[in-house]
C-alpha cells in the first residue's frame, strides 16, 4: 500500500519579517560572509552593515544568489562610475534642486510604491551635466531605500518632459546610456515597479530607442508614454489623489513636494557623506 508524501512546508515569505527575525538574520549573516571574503567590497565597510545587507536580499526576494550578485553589482558600478557615486553630499547638486528639478510625493501608490517626479524641463545642461541630473537620482534612490516599505514595494518614476530639448539629448552619450541601464537592471537595490513618461517631444524617442536597448523585458513592460494629454492615463495607475495638482491630482503642489525633499536631501548629508567613498 503507497502512502501519499506528505505535503511540503508552506515557504515562508521573508520579505515581510522584521530585520531581527532569525531567518532574516540567518540570511544576513551569510551574504555578510560572502562580502567579507571579497576584497574590493570591503573597500565600501558600510556595506557589511545589517541594514545595509538587508536591502539586497529584500531587492531580490532573499534569494541569496541573486542578492549576492546585485551587491558585487552595486559595488562594481560605484567603483566604476567616481564622477556619479564617489561624492554623495548635496551641495553639489542643489541648484538642480532648488529648481524644482525633483519631487518625492507624500502618498505612496495603492502598491505602495514610492513615487518620485523629475521635471526634466528645470535641468539647465547648460549648467549642469547629466552626471549631476544622475548624482540627483542616486542620492535619492539611497535616501528612500532606507525606508522597509520601499524596500518591498520599490519605486515608481514620473518623468516629466516638458522642456526637454536637443541640449538635454547631446548629453546622453552611450557611456550614460549604459550606466543608466545599468542601475535600472541589476546595479541597485531598489525594485523599479514603473517607469512613466508624460509631455515626450518626437525626438525625444530617439534618444529612449538606444536607452531601451539596454534594458531587460521585464523594465521594457513597465515602461508607460503618456503624451501631452496624460491626466485619464496617468490616474489609471496612480489615484489622483496622491498626484500634484499641477498633474490633475488632489495633493499639494510639485513646488511643495520639490522644496520638502530638497530640505529632506539637506537634513541627510552627514548619512549621505557616511555612504561616500570620499566620505
Amino acid at each position: 500500500m503507497s502512502h501519499a508524501e506528505p505535503p511540503a512546508p508552506p515557504q515562508v515569505n521573508l520579505s515581510h519579517l522584521p530585520d531581527d527575525s532569525p531567518p532574516v538574520r540567518a540570511a544576513v549573516a551569510e551574504l555578510r560572509r560572502k562580502a567579507r571574503e571579497e576584497e574590493r567590497i570591503r573597500t565600501l565597510p558600510f556595506l557589511l552593515s545589517d541594514t545595509h545587507l538587508v536591502r539586497f536580499l529584500r531587492a531580490r526576494d532573499f534569494d541569496g544568489d541573486l542578492a549576492w550578485k546585485l551587491l558585487k553589482n552595486y559595488h562594481k558600478w560605484r567603483a566604476e562610475c567616481p564622477e556619479i557615486s564617489a561624492d554623495l553630499r548635496p551641495y553639489s547638486i542643489l541648484g538642480l534642486l532648488n529648481n524644482g528639478y525633483l519631487g518625492v510625493l507624500k502618498e505612496r501608490d495603492l502598491h505602495g510604491s514610492k513615487v518620485l517626479i523629475y521635471r526634466v524641463g528645470h535641468w539647465d545642461p547648460k549648467e549642469f551635466t547629466v552626471f549631476d541630473a544622475f548624482r540627483v537620482s542616486l542620492i535619492t534612490s539611497e535616501l528612500i531605500v532606507r525606508e522597509i516599505e520601499t524596500q518591498r514595494n520599490g519605486v515608481k518614476v514620473i518623468f516629466d518632459l516638458r522642456g526637454w530639448r536637443f541640449a538635454h539629448a547631446f548629453q546622453i552619450s552611450p557611456t550614460v546610456v549604459k550606466r543608466i541601464a545599468a542601475v535600472l537592471t541589476d546595479s541597485f537595490p531598489l525594485k523599479i515597479r514603473g517607469i512613466h513618461f508624460i509631455n515626450e517631444p518626437l525626438f525625444f524617442h530617439p534618444v529612449f530607442a538606444i536607452i531601451k536597448s539596454f534594458l531587460p523585458e521585464k523594465i521594457k513592460a513597465r515602461i508607460h508614454m503618456h503624451g501631452y494629454n496624460y491626466g485619464q492615463s496617468l490616474q489609471q495607475h496612480f489615484p489622483a489623489s496622491i498626484l500634484p495638482e499641477e498633474y490633475c491630482g488632489g495633493s499639494v503642489s510639485i513646488e511643495e513636494l520639490s522644496r520638502e525633499w530638497t530640505d529632506f536631501i539637506i537634513q541627510s548629508e552627514s548619512y549621505l557623506q557616511s555612504i561616500s567613498q570620499l566620505g
